[in-house]
Formats: structure tokens, sequence, C-alpha cells
């Protein structure tokens, strides 16, 4: 079973990954990797010796083409799971970004991007993804 939990604060160097609940005009974007059929929050791994913050944002511009925004910790997510780092609990910062503009074009391993209103039927990470949207909801983001 996948266990999310959530932080205010954690020793940086434990951050794995960024994950960045994003807005445009007030509504949700999120992401469609090319090899999935479903819909995941922007979001990935933190790159050796990279500040959390310059993971969001490089993760925020890769997987949506986000060129101008404003971004924000909200706070640390830990998730626990059988297939995952062997069980042990791994943590990573959960980001709220407001984005102006976009480029045109995606550049990576995401195929499209939607903006919409409404939270995905089918999430990529189904066990995670929904506890993170709750817990910005909760923590006033949303």
């Amino acid at each position: 079973m996948t266990e999310v939990k959530f932080y205010d604060d954690i020793e940086d160097e434990l951050l794995k990954f960024a994950v960045i609940i994003s807005k445009t005009k007030n509504q949700y974007v999120f992401c469609k990797h090319k090899d999935r059929d479903t819909w995941e929050i922007p979001g990935g791994h933190r790159e050796q010796g990279e500040n959390i913050t310059d993971t969001a944002k490089r993760e925020l511009y890769e997987e949506t083409g986000a060129l101008e925004f404003d971004i924000e910790p909200i706070c640390v997510y830990s998730v626990t799971a059988p297939d995952n780092f062997d069980g042990r609990e791994s943590f990573g910062m959960l980001f709220f970004a407001d984005i102006k503009c976009f480029e045109a074009e995606l550049h990576s391993e995401i195929e499209k991007i939607v903006i919409t209103n409404e939270l995905p039927e089918r999430w990529t990470y189904p066990d995670i993804q929904p506890h993170l949207m709750r817990e910005a909801k909760k923590r006033g983001y949303l």
C-alpha cells in the first residue's frame, strides 16, 4: 500500500523530487507523457547539486513549456510504497505555480498539456497525485 505524508520542513539533501501544481488563468495545467495514456502534475527528479526550487522551475518549463510564472513551495511530501525505493520513505517538495505564458512547442518527453477546470479521471500516479492536490487545497493554494 502507498502512503503519502506531509511535512512543513525536512533536511534539504533528502528532497529527491519537485512536483508543481500549476494553474494558468485560474485553470489547472496537467501534462501527458508520450509513453502513457494518463495525466500528471508536472514534476521530476532533482539533479545532482541542483537547488530544489531550480528543479521545480526546470521541470515546469520542460513539462509544460512555461516561460513566465510565479512559483512558491507549499510543503514537503513523502511517499512510502513497497515498489518504490525498496519500500523506504522518499521525499519531495510540493510547489504551486501560476503560469503567465507558455512556449509555443514542447521539447521533452511530454506529448501535450491540457488546461482545464477539472481534475483528471486517469492519473499517472493515482495513489499519490490526488493526495497532493487535496493537501494543496487544504493549505489554501487551490
